[in-house]
């Protein structure tokens, strides 16, 4: 899908030369693939002290019959 945006072409040359990216695109399509990751990342943390776990589980265990 083609998409015009008005960006920063200072913070773009950043993004290339630090990323070492080929093209603006390779790293557009880097920041926003983090910032997605980052965002769904932060919607685990809020399930924090929500999920019931039990103290006693053995995950070793599981790994040792393999």
């Amino acid at each position: 899908m083609a998409t015009n945006l008005q960006l920063d072409d200072k913070l773009i040359a950043k993004a290339v030369k630090l990323g070492k990216h080929r093209t603006k695109k390779a790293a557009v399509t880097q920041a926003l693939t983090d910032y997605v990751q980052y965002l769904e990342q932060q919607s685990v943390t809020k399930l924090f002290g929500k999920i019931d776990y039990y103290p006693d589980y053995d995950y070793k265990a599981q790994r040792r019959r393999r």
